[in-house]
C-alpha cells in the first residue's frame, strides 16, 4: 500500500470543496434552494442570514457556478434575479443529504429528526449508500484504502 503521507496536498479535493463551501450561511442557502426557494427575500427568511452576508453568499454560488440567476418581473416592480440550482449544485444533494443523516444521529432532539426525505414515487425514507465501482456496499473508512490518483502530487520532502 502506498505511503499516502509522500503526496504532496495542495490539490487536495476535500479542500477545495470547503474553499467553495466551507461555512454555515452556504450550506443554509444550498438547503434552502434544494427546498425549492429561488428568492433573495425567502432565502432570507428560511436562513436568518443578514442580507449582506446573503448577498454575498448568492454571490459567490453564482461565481462558483453552483446557482444561475434568471431575471423575473412583478407586475408594477422592478426586474429582480431568481436563483436556480445549476448541476454543478444539484451534485451537492448527497453531500446534503449526509449532512442531515449525521446530524439526525448525532445531534438530532430527543423527538427524533426535524426533517424526513423521503422517495416521492414510493414515499419511503431516503437513505445514501456507500460504494465500490463494482457495487459492494461499503461500511465505512476502515474498509477502504487511500491510493494515489492521476492527479497526485509526490511530495519533494518526503
Amino acid at each position: 500500500m502506498p505511503d499516502m503521507r509522500r503526496y504532496r496536498v495542495d490539490n487536495c479535493s476535500i479542500e477545495r470543496t470547503l474553499t467553495v463551501l466551507g461555512e454555515k450561511w452556504t450550506f443554509l442557502v444550498l438547503r434552502e434552494a434544494f427546498n425549492g426557494v429561488r428568492r433573495f427575500a425567502d432565502f432570507q427568511a428560511g436562513t436568518g442570514a443578514p442580507r449582506q452576508v446573503l448577498s454575498a453568499r448568492l454571490a459567490r454560488l453564482v461565481a462558483e457556478g453552483l446557482l444561475r440567476k434568471e431575471p423575473y418581473q412583478e407586475p408594477g416592480q422592478r426586474q429582480r434575479d431568481e436563483y436556480r440550482l445549476t448541476q454543478k449544485g444539484l451534485d451537492l444533494y448527497p453531500i446534503m443529504i449526509s449532512l442531515m443523516h449525521w446530524g439526525d444521529r448525532h445531534l438530532a432532539d430527543p423527538d427524533g429528526a426535524p426533517m424526513i426525505v423521503t422517495h416521492r414515487e414510493c414515499g419511503a425514507p431516503v437513505r445514501l449508500h456507500l460504494r465500490c465501482a463494482e457495487g459492494h456496499e461499503v461500511a465505512g473508512p476502515r474498509e477502504v484504502t487511500p491510493r494515489p490518483g492521476p492527479g497526485a502530487r509526490w511530495s519533494a520532502s518526503a
